[in-house]
């Protein structure tokens, strides 16, 4: 296995272990939530497979809903933002296109283009989380309260974590 693949594997285990320890109690007003989690299929890198994207993302949501006892809500959530991915990156791709290695990170990208692609997929992740929580659109408008102010939360936390912790741009 090689130094990436290690890493990545260490990675996996640590937004685990941070979002069901930490981040699972922490609520500002009681409907901002803290999905950190969501990172870890979005910053794999660019070349990622969207077979072992959904694969990956099926495995995280399947750990989280093991310490959060939500019947496979966020697995269902992980693999529909692991599937859209690639198709995401693909709308949005540079003029010059990426470079073979590169991992969607802030320090690789930019805070512009990091913000262009992390926030609608964090977006639609909560959005997709809370509605079916909610079992439909009979609570719409919560759900939409639920999404904004996790999604702000979400982002603040994640471009945080990208400028306290080391990263490289390439593999």
């Amino acid at each position: 296995m090689s130094r990436v693949g290690i890493l990545q594997f260490v990675s996996f285990f640590i937004y685990v272990l941070v979002q069901a320890l930490l981040l699972k109690n922490l609520v500002l007003f009681n409907t901002g939530f803290c999905f950190v989690y969501v990172a870890f299929i979005l910053l794999l890198p660019i070349e990622t497979s969207t077979l072992v994207l959904m694969s990956l993302g099926f495995i995280i949501g399947f750990a989280i809903d093991i310490f959060y006892n939500s019947l496979g809500l966020h697995a269902l959530t992980m693999v529909f933002i692991a599937y859209l991915r690639n198709y995401w990156l693909s709308a949005i791709t540079p003029q010059g296109g990426y470079d073979l290695g590169t991992i969607p990170n802030l320090k690789s990208s930019g805070l512009q283009w990091f913000l262009v692609y992390m926030m609608p997929m964090v977006f639609v992740h909560h959005l997709t989380l809370f509605l079916v929580e909610s079992a439909g659109f009979t609570l719409f408008w919560y759900s939409m309260l639920k999404t904004i102010t996790s999604l702000l939360f979400t982002m603040t936390i994640i471009v945080v974590l990208q400028y306290l912790v080391p990263q490289r741009s390439r593999t």
